[in-house]
């Protein structure tokens, strides 16, 4: 093959999506943070998912522009995290170097991968080595030097790919954390993974998405998640956002250029992407108001997301399995975006029968969970949490089926605050007014359901619900995946981990020691009230144990409430208020 079309670039972009969602687990396993709900590979998998749901549609004569350009914004809107970023980045540079091109011979096949290393390095503010930058730019240098307008396609694919790896396998060289541990780029092995898919392609061989994804036994390839910028992991607040560019006479002119050195000049962590009129943010600040304020003079927010890494220390969000889509072989068949036009145009006030003032919507994995938030007043439950992520049509459902006129979202995981924002948005001009209450633990969860006042406003509820989230201090137990050692404290594979905001206090071979642990860890002189909350693996036997012992414990200055929440992977979640 010496050239490739639109049709062959859509393939590849479809094979690689479908690649990366069987393989996913396998880098959500294998993570630096040895929790069985890693979020790396996930976050890669939604994001270029999200990329071939806009061009699964498309038609087969389409221009090679207009192909790329889509899938890089579909990328840019579903990008999660900084490996999603990144890798949204790298497509956007790519789409850029396809413009006015019919067909890509192998030369320009280079020149597009090389415009993805400039672009994806030029996002980044402080690009760090070892991580999937170094993967983009030691590959595509590869190819640069290797391909010719003569080269055949497959040629210059198996290069870029045989390229990849060997980056790959050199990271821990670039990176101590990596090192220290004994792992590869989690993000450079997506990355990898993505062109393997897009090689097979090339070479008529079409990888199709597997029924269910599931993680390998093998862990011979170690893959890990490594930080943009390991000083920059717990600095204020991390702010992220998604800017509309306004055409109004109020709104000044956007310059990237001048918007990056007052982001830079004021936090850290920065990742600029722009695509048309969206501009999509994340920076490290300690003030964050002032970056929106900043940001709302060139335009209006999509979405909004503030997380307290102060609070939170290292904060790494929980994995989540994919959506129900599948990119086949047949793009015809595809299914439809997760939110069509009809569906926005559906949210109407006529469609929606108001039949009370207020309701609540709360994300809740077990039947357990489930039973104490429709005590707590819950109106509407979302199936979701760490092992699976509710898409953003599953809240426009939830939030319709309250019936209420203002409704309040408890997404209870970090993970999933975006995709109720944007069911949000979404129901924008349809007489229901929704907003999302930033809840990242369930315990916080259920201390704003109770913090809810209906005698209230609207805005005294959203603010009062609010300020509930930092009267609780969370923290889990659950199982090491593998051996390992992490800030000084050894993992061993099986054994159970206390933590407390994502820092592992202990890892020792009794879960209720871990839990005890735990407990000592978050209990300080201002504690009132502690929470546990069972998992599906504690038996009725176990949970009175657990009761009577932090009862012997805390019993005289704590009220204690041990409660079977019935949630996978987590034998228990605490909070503390």
């Amino acid at each position: 093959m010496k050239t490739i079309d639109a049709a062959t670039l859509k393939a590849m972009f479809l094979s690689a999506a479908n690649n990366l969602y069987n393989h996913y687990p396998e880098i959500d396993q294998l993570n630096v943070f040895p929790v069985p709900d890693g979020d790396t590979g996930m976050n890669m998998n939604l994001t270029v998912s999200s990329g071939a749901k806009e061009i699964a549609n498309r038609p087969e004569d389409d221009d090679l522009f207009s192909l790329a350009s889509s899938f890089s914004r579909g990328l840019l809107m579903g990008a999660r995290g900084n490996s999603g970023v990144i890798t949204s980045q790298i497509f956007r540079g790519f789409a850029k170097a396809t413009e006015g091109k019919k067909v890509l011979n192998s030369y320009d096949l280079a020149l597009a991968f090389d415009s993805a290393r400039e672009v994806a390095y030029k996002a980044v503010m402080k690009p760090v080595e070892g991580t999937i930058l170094t993967v983009i730019r030691e590959s595509s240098a590869s190819l640069k030097e290797f391909a010719k307008k003569e080269t055949s396609i497959e040629a210059a694919m198996d290069r870029l790919l045989e390229a990849a790896r060997v980056s790959l396998e050199h990271t821990p060289d670039l990176l101590p954390v990596l090192k220290e541990v004994g792992v590869v780029d989690s993000g450079g092995a997506g990355l990898v993974t993505i062109i393997e898919g897009m090689v097979a392609a090339v070479k008529g061989q079409f990888i199709e998405r597997k029924g269910e994804a599931t993680a390998t036994q093998e862990t011979s390839s170690p893959y890990a998640g490594a930080k943009i910028a390991d000083s920059e992991e717990g600095f204020g607040y991390c702010t992220q956002f998604i800017l509309r560019l306004g055409k109004e006479p109020e709104k000044k002119n956007f310059v990237e250029k001048n918007f990056k050195k007052f982001l830079l000049a004021h936090g850290n962590s920065v990742v600029i992407v722009q695509d048309d009129d969206i501009v999509k943010v994340h920076v490290h600040t300690l003030m964050p108001g002032n970056m929106l304020n900043y940001a709302q003079q060139f335009g209006e927010f999509v979405t909004i997301t503030i997380e307290n890494m102060t609070e939170e220390h290292h904060n790494i969000e929980a994995g989540k399995t994919a959506t129900d889509y599948d990119f086949g072989a047949k793009p015809k068949s595809a299914p439809q975006p997760i939110i069509s036009e009809e569906q926005i145009a559906a949210t109407t006030a006529d469609e929606v029968p108001i039949e009370k003032e207020y309701g609540i919507v709360a994300v809740s994995s077990g039947a357990g969970l489930d039973e104490l938030f429709r005590e707590l007043g819950v109106d509407v439950l979302v199936s979701g949490g760490q092992t699976m992520n509710p898409s953003t049509e599953d809240f426009v459902k939830a939030i319709r089926q309250t019936r209420a006129r203002h409704v309040f979202l408890l997404p209870n995981n970090s993970n999933i605050v975006m995709a109720a924002s944007q069911a949000c948005d979404v129901m924008e001009g349809s007489g229901v007014k929704a907003r999302v209450i930033p809840s990242k633990t369930i315990p916080q969860g259920m201390s704003c359901c109770m913090a809810f006042n209906p005698e209230e406003n609207p805005d005294e509820i959203f603010k009062t619900m609010k300020g509930a989230l930092r009267m609780v201090k969370s923290g889990s137990v659950t199982y090491a995946i593998k051996d390992t050692e992490i800030e000084g404290v050894h993992i061993t594979k099986d054994y159970y981990m206390a933590m407390k905001d994502k820092a592992i206090v202990s890892c020792v071979k009794d879960k209720f020691e871990a839990l005890n642990d735990l407990v000592d860890s978050l209990v300080g002189k201002s504690s009132c009230m502690l929470t546990v909350l069972v998992g599906c693996d504690i038996s009725d036997e176990d949970m009175a144990r657990v009761s009577d012992e932090l009862m012997s414990r805390y019993g005289d200055d704590l009220e204690i409430d041990v409660k079977r929440g019935d949630q996978p992977v987590y034998s228990f979640l605490v909070g503390v208020e």
